[in-house]
């Protein structure tokens, strides 16, 4: 089933996830339904708060699903290593239409968990290691807005009230 993807400025993509105590058909059917979700949208990651659940889970398909094998699940990420730096151009489901460049380590380290229950270590560099990092900012409550400039955000900030008024970014 494809979900509702929140948008910015919705409060729920600023709280911080909760930890999954317990995988359940509730988190394999949600994970599912993401995935479902974010290759209706498209695009390359979805974090639960984006579709309004405040649990620490994430899919993400670097190839927007055109390889669905690529699909990776994981409960419970963590980044616990990362290195190097590049700038590059991002965007997001939650705020459509609108991206600039930022900073983001270049690999990463993540483990979690996948919806059987066992641990999943991961290394990612390229697109996966940046889609990684903007997921797991979603679950911290943390958007690509807030890695800019204070110029930058701001200038992003009037074109989204400007679309707003336009009619142009509809906030449901």
């Amino acid at each position: 089933m494809v979900l509702k993807i929140l948008k910015f400025p919705n409060p729920i993509l600023r709280k911080k996830s909760v930890e999954v105590k317990n995988i359940d058909s509730r988190i394999v059917e949600l994970l599912n339904n993401m995935a479902e979700t974010m290759y209706a949208a498209p695009g390359v990651g979805l974090a639960a708060p984006q579709v309004g659940v405040n649990e620490r889970l994430l899919v993400i398909n670097p190839t927007a699903g055109e390889d669905k094998n690529q699909l990776i699940k994981i409960i419970n990420p963590v980044i616990v290593d990362a290195e190097g730096e590049v700038i590059e151009e991002e965007g997001c489901l939650s705020i459509p239409g609108e991206y600039a460049n930022v900073r983001r380590a270049a690999k990463v380290l993540i483990r979690g968990l996948d919806e059987n229950g066992n641990e999943l270590e991961i290394e990612a560099e390229d697109l996966l290691a940046r889609v990684f990092q903007h997921e797991i900012d979603h679950l911290n409550g943390v958007l690509f807005l807030d890695r800019l400039s204070p110029t930058k955000r701001e200038t992003i900030h009037k074109h989204i009230k400007k679309r707003i008024a336009a009619g142009d970014y509809i906030i449901d």
